[in-house]
């Protein structure tokens, strides 16, 4: 590999017709991921794309001009410090965000490098044509802000931001609340039942720890093999399936912590039941708020359904342990 001071204005002239050609590839790959999805953020990337074979040619031409029709076989991959470009294959099925984030940071970087080799070297020739390659990795942040602003209109960002939010409940945040709301409400009974079955907080903890890791596998799996989101577009099963079966387990595990206070305190089960009954409370609320929030219930409907629901759970667990 060659140290990039080391490059004659050919080859540097070179290795920018051949960036800007895979950066156009890149933009346009971007465009095919989105096109279903984000059709109008699509249209941007194959602007984009072609802005970039825009530059290529004048660069092409500017080298025509100067070597002649004969391109010298190298690349950025082979100049030690360039900027690699992550491959493309890793960018598929990212969020938009993600993408926007990605080129973003492609342009920033390519200027930031132009710039600074610009700085290094000594060969006046190198340093001029460096700093025409950094005004022009400039100038594409500047289009790529000017396309944003035209083709992704308030309402078009508006749409896209309702169709990211519509993916990120159907694959997180549905399974994730079900599981938490399966591990916060169906524990409650057997917890319960066992403290004030034994008071011993030893014996009521584990009974808290089973309940709640069989369940949170029973949910995990279950969510997994209920759909493989093909048609749903609720992406990968076992995202959801883990995504569940987590919360599923930690909904159990937050009301059997407290009952991890030593048996040898005074009035041990007393404190640690009052501890679990306080963090019931918490939780109850804070899927009511979760399932309003994302899932489009109203507040008070969601308070109806969890809360109530989830006291009559704990209230049928303690009379089942006292009797």
């Amino acid at each position: 590999m060659k140290n990039f001071a080391d490059l004659t204005e050919r080859e540097v002239l070179a290795v920018a017709i051949s960036a800007e050609e895979e950066d156009s590839r890149i933009y346009m790959t971007f465009a095919e991921d989105l096109a279903e999805r984000y059709p109008e953020s699509a249209k941007l990337f194959e602007e984009m794309a072609e802005e970039e074979k825009g530059h290529r040619h004048m660069l092409l031409e500017m080298y025509e001009k100067r070597f002649g029709p004969n391109l010298p076989p190298i690349r950025r991959d082979n100049v030690k410090g360039f900027l690699r470009r992550r491959p493309i294959w890793l960018t598929k099925n990212q969020s938009l965000d993600a993408i926007r984030k990605e080129v973003g940071t492609m342009e920033f970087e390519a200027e930031r490098f132009y710039i600074k080799a610009a700085e290094q070297t000594q060969d006046v020739g190198v340093r001029r044509l460096l700093g025409d390659l950094a005004e022009a990795e400039k100038g594409h942040e500047k289009i790529a802000a000017r396309l944003t602003d035209r083709i992704l209109s308030p309402d078009v960002r508006a749409e896209e931001d309702k169709t990211r939010r519509r993916v990120f409940v159907l694959q997180y945040v549905q399974p994730g609340l079900a599981g938490l709301m399966d591990g916060s409400v169906s524990t409650l009974a057997p917890l319960f039942a066992a403290a004030f079955a034994t008071h011993q907080n030893w014996q009521t903890f584990l009974v808290g720890l089973a309940a709640s890791i069989g369940a949170g596998i029973s949910m995990g799996f279950a969510e997994a093999l209920s759909d493989d989101g093909s048609l749903t577009g609720r992406g990968s099963p076992w995202l959801r399936g883990a995504a569940s079966g987590v919360m599923t387990a930690l909904g159990g595990l937050g009301h059997s912590m407290p009952y991890l206070v030593p048996d040898s305190w005074a009035n041990a089960f007393w404190i640690a039941t009052a501890i679990a009954g306080v963090v019931v409370f918490f939780e109850l609320w804070a899927i009511a708020y979760i399932r309003a929030r994302y899932m489009d219930t109203p507040f008070l409907q969601a308070v109806f359904q969890i809360v109530l629901g989830g006291v009559i759970v704990l209230a049928v667990g303690i009379l089942i342990g006292a009797a």
